[in-house]
């Protein structure tokens, strides 16, 4: 049975985005030509501007794609957790360990901010990971286990801390022992937070 067009479609935009982000990981953006992207993907550059506006462009799907990953690595490390403060240090542990990935640390925490800008980058962040920390903040203040604060400038401002700790990792000679480092005083604000 041949492929259906939105099967192609899916396919050519998978491949693209798989070579982009290699690519990009590697060479970061501005050594990365549409060109590249292209060959390494198998397709026509017709086919990369149907998807995609330009290599900017290409360059945001790759990061988002990163953080829904993100997304779904805490989601499944906190599956099944009832108690909110090991549901925010689970993950904040996952955070911080996906931040020795070297893609995370290249594309999504060293790059994107510059490539996308700030006020695009931290939007991203925010619609990828507020809810899920915000969640998490209202039912620990329910629960009485956090002082009761205004919840979204606290989740902006915990998800703010963790960038900067995703920063210190990702352009740290020893991103291990960054990512050891950053963990106390991270854990230290949430203990601060309690009731």
């Amino acid at each position: 049975m041949s492929p259906t067009q939105a099967e192609r479609t899916e396919a050519t935009r998978a491949a693209l985005l798989g070579a982009a982000r290699a690519l990009f990981a590697e060479r970061g953006y501005a050594g990365t030509a549409a060109e590249e992207v292209v060959r390494r993907a198998g397709v026509t550059r017709g086919a990369m501007y149907h998807h995609f506006r330009d290599k900017k462009a290409l360059f945001r799907a790759v990061h988002e794609q990163i953080e829904e990953e993100m997304v779904v690595a805490i989601g499944r490390r906190i599956a099944g957790m009832e108690d909110p403060m090991e549901i925010l240090v689970a993950g904040l542990d996952t955070f911080l360990d996906r931040c020795l990935d070297p893609e995370v640390a290249k594309i999504t925490l060293d790059e994107a901010p510059s490539v996308l800008g700030w006020l695009e980058w931290r939007e991203i962040d925010a619609r990828y990971a507020l809810g899920l920390v915000t969640g998490v903040l209202r039912v620990a203040m329910d629960a009485g286990i956090l002082r009761r604060q205004p919840i979204e400038p606290l989740g902006h401002l915990l998800i703010s801390a963790c960038g900067e700790a995703g920063l210190l990792i990702a352009t740290a000679d020893d991103p291990r022992a960054a990512r050891d480092e950053v963990r106390g005083p991270l854990l230290a604000l949430l203990e601060g937070l309690r009731s």
